[in-house]
């Protein structure tokens, strides 16, 4: 927090000079780079696409190509916005400087805020996936990065967790949920971690197989639930439902590629980037992304406000990666951030650039004011027709219901208004979008999506925007038109 740009400067040198004989490093001449100008002009910007062929191999045991360390973890991602399983390498370096390190910091922040925590005298429930060998002869593996962080826990964590690791990295999921809740609710927990969607999944049936109205009834000391994956704006009614009011919530930035940022402060909801987890980074305003030679900015040219895609450099061996997120700072002096969405989880069918920021908050707004809980929800574009206007369409599966829909969909209409004036000026008059559609499923619908996709569990997401109406199709298809 002191000397932000130093440290970032260190990173930047000791990553370069460690990977300079790799494979990655001959091929750019890591060690004739000396400036951040030098390294932005000399080595492209990739996605994952780009690297494939590299972890491809790193997958297959070879070494030595993206990082001078032997990988044998690799985080599974699905992501948001593609089918296709991604696979990050998870180095050991990464393992111990990056994620490791963030759990640590995170308990230390918080027992600092809170010094009469009790959170050591309980269980920490564990929500997390599973992993597989990925090729024996190799001995790599990969899994959710949640099961890697598990499996690679120091001893003393593995003392006060809960439950056993057998149970924790089951992969058949729904009998994990069963196995999990009845195991649980006979511990002391203290602190849950965990994706919100699923958390809220095993608490409701802890709070089915027990007949107890709220959480605290079966976790009497349950003090702290930290979590990530997912926006919590959707689900935070959910949990003060069946939580008790003295609950803390806190978020982090942990994904397969990094653990990026810590909720630092009690009284704020931005979180504190990290800079010393071996992870250099680089920020590309959104208005450069379709650019043919996108320039990105270092941290220490950043502004408040801005929403800019984070591209990093890691001890994992990705150089110059479009991690996919977007992420506004909050302030400069520490750097916080929020996160805005998905470089490509967003409906920009005719100009209006919704992101899912403006998107959550809209929703947020609407149940305020109506007295609706949402579930899940997920949206896209209804696409010009003949004669007829456009239109977005909310595909939501709700808790508790607003009793009338019409009015949900207009004040949902008016919050997206205020919050992002492209889809204002689209919705003057009608002139290209008409109201949103709002369509309520059943409950369970978007459980359902998942089991029949076999994306249960682990880090798997709901896809909030997209400009296609692939999702939208397939969960109306299982929840009906309501």
């Amino acid at each position: 927090m002191k000397y932000p740009h130093e440290v970032q400067e260190e990173w930047f040198e000791n990553l370069l000079h460690t990977a300079s004989d790799t494979e990655w490093g001959l091929k750019y001449d890591f060690k004739s780079i000396h400036t951040f100008d030098e390294y932005r002009k000399r080595v492209p910007i990739s996605d994952y696409n780009d690297l494939k062929p590299y972890i491809d191999r790193l997958r297959a045991g070879e070494n030595n190509i993206l990082w001078p360390t032997e990988v044998k973890w690799f985080a599974k991602s699905s992501g948001t916005t593609n089918d296709k399983s991604k696979f990050i390498p998870v180095t050991s370096e990464a393992l111990e400087e990056c994620h490791m390190k963030g759990g640590k910091d995170l308990l230390s922040i918080y027992c600092n805020n809170n010094p009469s925590s009790l959170i050591f005298s309980g269980k920490i429930l564990g929500m997390g996936g599973s992993f597989q060998a990925d090729n024996e002869f190799a001995e790599t593996y990969h899994g959710d990065v949640s099961a890697i962080i598990m499996e690679n826990l120091p001893f003393w964590i593995q003392l006060i967790r809960t439950p056993d690791m057998s149970v924790a990295l089951m992969n058949e999921w729904e009998d994990k949920l069963s196995r999990m809740a009845e195991i649980t609710k006979d511990e002391d927990v203290t602190n849950i971690t965990g994706v919100p969607s699923w958390t809220l999944v095993l608490l409701n049936k802890i709070l089915a197989i027990t007949g107890a109205k709220n959480i605290k009834e079966v976790w009497p000391n349950l003090e702290v639930f930290v979590h990530g994956g997912v926006s919590f704006i959707p689900y935070k009614e959910q949990f003060r439902k069946i939580c008790p009011p003295e609950m803390h919530y806190i978020e982090t930035y942990n994904a397969s590629e990094g653990f990026f940022g810590i909720q630092d402060r009690l009284d704020a909801d931005d979180m504190l980037l990290m800079l010393d987890y071996g992870i250099f980074y680089e920020f590309l305003p959104m208005s450069e992304i379709d650019a043919a030679n996108p320039l990105t900015i270092p941290l220490w040219q950043v502004q408040t406000g801005v929403n800019y895609a984070m591209v990093i450099s890691t001890n994992a061996g990705l150089w110059r990666y479009l991690i996919g997120d977007t992420v506004i700072f909050t302030s400069t002096d520490p750097y916080r951030i929020k996160i805005t969405g998905r470089t490509k989880c967003f409906i920009n069918a005719f100009g209006e650039e919704l992101i899912i920021d403006n998107a959550e908050k809209a929703l947020a707004t609407a149940c305020e004011k109506t007295g609706a809980i949402i579930t899940e929800y997920t949206a896209a574009p209804i696409f010009l027709k003949d004669n007829e206007k456009a239109a977005h369409e909310w595909v939501i599966e709700f808790e508790t219901a607003p009793e009338n829909l019409d009015y949900f969909g207009e004040v949902l209409d008016n919050a997206l208004k205020s919050a992002n004036s492209d889809y204002e000026a689209k919705r003057y008059h009608n002139l290209m979008l008409l109201l949103p559609v709002i369509k309520e499923v059943e409950k369970g619908t978007f459980y359902e999506w998942f089991r029949t996709r076999g994306k249960l569990g682990g880090q798997n997401k709901v896809p909030r925007l997209s400009n296609e109406r692939k999702y939208v199709e397939e969960i109306l298809a299982l929840g009906g038109n309501g």
